[in-house]
């Protein structure tokens, strides 16, 4: 990450400006909507100015405040501002719909100030039908989803709220990326989708299993690329054993994905998922920018089975100010390209296409049906229905109607209830049938993707938006028949011969009564996320508990795949003799898993690579043992996981949370960054390690030899199980030294785990 790596990258679009500013001064910027020229540009600046200076005409004390985050009174125009929101309050406290019309109409109606793309275009004039003609309320609100705020940055009762309601109506809520207490499961307040993020928060088999939909986040409407992050201060005991992690610690995602470099590293953790839970539909939640239909065309080739289209102006629940503006492009742009390029590759007939972004209105869940979205989301509106008055103080923990706080007491104050939301969501479909019924479209099907119906409002058009050119949103491929528009075929993910249906086969006495089997099997490299559909099994039936260890033992011989025992259950213990590729024990959720090298292997086990890239990645439980090296990104937000291997690659423990590693040999750079717990142990004779760390994360100071007996106790007892479980002759010798060898061991503990444990103990 290098100053000339971002030199000159244009990692970004021009939005309502013209081609000849674009050319002139941000030359190759992608500008898909024209705009402005100099000359406006030029009389706002002098607008400006002159408020700023004429004294003699116009003396003022102080600048305007402008509200761009906050709504202030006579300044900048917010679609929420204290109208809009009680007369939504109101409406859905009182189910009123005539009100909430009221509510709709202030914000569909921008004649004063445009706030929105869609709110420059209009419904074209149509043969109308009876409205006792369209598919009922109850059919449309089986679309609507809401948008994914977690546990955490939400509070437990609107969380709940929201998923009762949704659940209720036949829609879907969304976890977030922060996992789902367990006690949610299999009730009434338990999220449909269940979000995979980057760092993958609380994720495990048992999660997994429990939902009709499992996104992978590749990206966020707000702050997009740095990943997602929970302050401290929400972090309470609940979050904390929710997400794996230790309260009052800061828990940050990593921004890249550490386990999707490429499209074949998302195809692939679509396989892992689709096989841990083979009923649910599994989705990619990407940002509108210019290109994210080539970016949909290659998920959807990477058999997803749905694509959300987010737009830029939405929260997270615990962004501050400083990510939520120029961040991704509106939804308009992303959702109209994503179908065209879909449908001009022959792919939209694949996947479901989903958008939100600040949806509130019924016209605003037609419009994105016409452009081309089946599903739509809606995030920000149920909070507010649910009591959020838009205080913007999400990230500080101090809500005052208890919706997006985890204070005891706030959280008192507040007043959502299940009806509302409800009661809102219904009102949102009457809207969307009223307006089917205008444009003579009997069902939701019959709409999707026919821009046709759309038009710009002329009437609308000033000196900043006369000169947009809306022709590349409300372009319609000339396409042959064949070729639909929405999703009518599912995704082909090769689960029905996956290698697990002859493991499943053979584990059926331990499925159904627990009763111990031990098997041999050869495994090749062809074999993928070999062990995971046989975990699905087992969280099905006993959930987090699992089976009891070795209940299901399997001898295997060979090469495996990718993403080897991801989410591997408790009771799975694989003897596996030869070596791995990379994800093993991705999400590894209570299995134990021992590589050893084959005896006539003569290369020396700590320089012997055994198994590859991010191994262990966001394990919550489980024991792994490698009798050779691992590649980088060992153990990354591993927050449970026992581990011992003889060395490891760049970036090893990365945002670690939990867990104990051990590491017989060298480390790569970077080693600890991000780490906020868990027990790291390095066998470090020639003192190579503080070289290796991350500074920013882990003092030099902050390496300890091994001097408390317990963590001896452990180290010792780990070391051993590593000789006997994988024969390993570093292992031997550190052990037949012990006396001398254990001083050259040392514990890793980053600052802000040393901090916590200060503070607990003056408490």
């Amino acid at each position: 990450s290098t100053i000339q790596s971002y030199r000159s990258a244009q990692i970004f679009e021009c939005i309502g400006i013209n081609s000849d500013v674009v050319e002139k001064y941000f030359t190759g910027t992608p500008t898909r909507i024209e705009g402005i020229g100099l000359d406006i540009i030029a009389k706002e600046t002098l607008t400006r100015h002159n408020i700023a200076y004429n004294k003699l005409r116009n003396p003022i004390d102080t600048l305007e405040l402008g509200g761009k985050y906050n709504y202030r009174r006579n300044e900048e125009k917010h679609m929420f501002n204290p109208y809009t929101i009680t007369t939504l309050q109101k409406s859905v406290r009182e189910n009123d719909y005539k009100l909430f019309k009221n509510f709709s109409k202030a914000i569909d109606d921008q004649a004063e100030e445009l706030c929105t793309i869609r709110g420059l275009l209009k419904f074209k004039e149509s043969e109308s039908i009876s409205i006792d003609e369209v598919e009922p309320v109850s059919k449309i609100v089986k679309r609507f989803v809401s948008g994914a705020m977690s546990f955490g940055s939400l509070s437990k009762e609107a969380h709940e709220t929201l998923a009762t309601a949704m659940n209720t109506l036949g829609g879907r809520s969304n976890t977030g990326e922060g996992g789902e207490d367990s006690k949610r499961f299999k009730t009434i307040t338990m999220s449909a989708t269940k979000q995979v993020a980057s760092g993958r928060f609380g994720v495990t088999a048992e999660y997994l299993v429990n939902a009709k939909e499992i996104q992978i986040k590749m990206a966020q409407g707000a702050k997009p690329g740095e990943g997602g992050r929970l302050p401290g201060p929400k972090v309470n005991e609940k979050i904390g054993k929710v997400r794996h992690a230790i309260p009052g610690i800061d828990l940050i995602s990593p921004p890249p994905h550490h386990d999707i470099y490429s499209i074949e590293d998302l195809e692939q953790l679509i396989h892992d998922l689709k096989s841990v839970n083979p009923k649910a539909n599994i989705s990619v939640k990407l940002v509108s920018e210019v290109g994210v239909g080539t970016v949909a065309a290659g998920v959807a080739k990477a058999k997803a089975d749905l694509i959300l289209i987010s737009g830029y102006d939405g929260g997270t629940g615990v962004a501050p100010y400083t990510s939520i503006k120029y961040t991704g492009g509106p939804w308009e742009l992303g959702l109209s390209e994503a179908h065209q390029v879909l449908l001009m590759n022959n792919l939209r007939s694949r996947v479901t296409l989903q958008t939100d972004g600040q949806m509130r209105t019924g016209k605003d869940v037609v419009v994105a049906a016409l452009l081309g979205a089946e599903e739509f989301g809606f995030a920000t509106t149920p909070l507010v229905v649910m009591g959020c008055m838009m205080m913007r103080k999400c990230h500080s923990n101090t809500c005052p109607m208890g919706v997006a706080t985890q204070n005891p007491e706030l959280r008192k104050k507040f007043k959502g209830k299940v009806e509302h939301v409800i009661n809102y969501f219904t009102f949102v479909a009457t809207e969307v049938r009223e307006i089917m019924a205008e444009l003579g479209f009997r069902t939701m099907d019959e709409m999707i993707g026919r821009v046709d119906k759309l038009e710009i409002n002329k009437l609308l058009k000033n000196e900043k938006t006369k000169d947009l050119d809306f022709s590349s949103i409300l372009y319609r491929p000339n396409l042959p028949q064949r070729i639909v528009g929405r999703k009518i075929i599912n995704q082909d993910h090769g689960i029905d011969t996956a290698y697990d249906l002859k493991l499943i086969e053979f584990a059926k006495p331990s499925l159904e009564d627990k009763t111990k089997v031990t098997g041999d099997f050869k495994i090749k490299n062809i074999n993928r996320t070999v062990g995971t559909m046989l975990s699905g099994e087992i969280a099905k039936r006993y959930g987090a508990e699992g089976l009891p260890d070795d209940t299901i033992t399997l001898n295997l011989t060979g090469s495996t795949g990718q993403s080897f025992m991801a989410f591997g259950m408790k009771g799975i213990t694989i003897n596996l003799t030869g070596d791995c590729n990379d994800y093993v024990g991705k999400g590894l959720s209570g299995a134990k898993i021992k590589v050893k090298l084959p005896k006539e292997c003569t290369i020396k086990s700590d320089e012997n690579i055994i198994v590859g890239n991010t191994v262990l990645y966001g394990a919550t439980s489980g024991e792994f043992y490698a009798n050779g090296k691992a590649g980088e990104r060992f153990a990354v937000r591993n927050s449970g996981a026992t581990a011992v291997v003889e060395g490891v690659g760049d970036h090893g423990c990365e945002y670690m949370t939990g867990g104990t590693v051990v590491i017989l040999g060298d480390i790569g750079r970077n080693f600890a960054a991000g780490m906020s717990g868990g027990k790291v142990f390095v066998y470090d004779p020639d003192k190579q390690l503080k070289g290796k760390l991350n500074h920013g994360i882990v003092n030099s100071a902050d390496i300890e030899k091994l001097i408390d007996t317990e963590d001896e106790a452990i180290l010792r007892n780990l070391i051993e199980k590593h000789f006997e479980y994988t024969e390993s002759k570093k292992s031997k010798m550190i052990l037949d030294n012990w006396d001398k060898e254990k001083f050259n061991i040392v514990r890793v503990i980053p600052k802000m785990y040393k901090k916590l444990i200060s503070e607990y103990q003056a408490v």
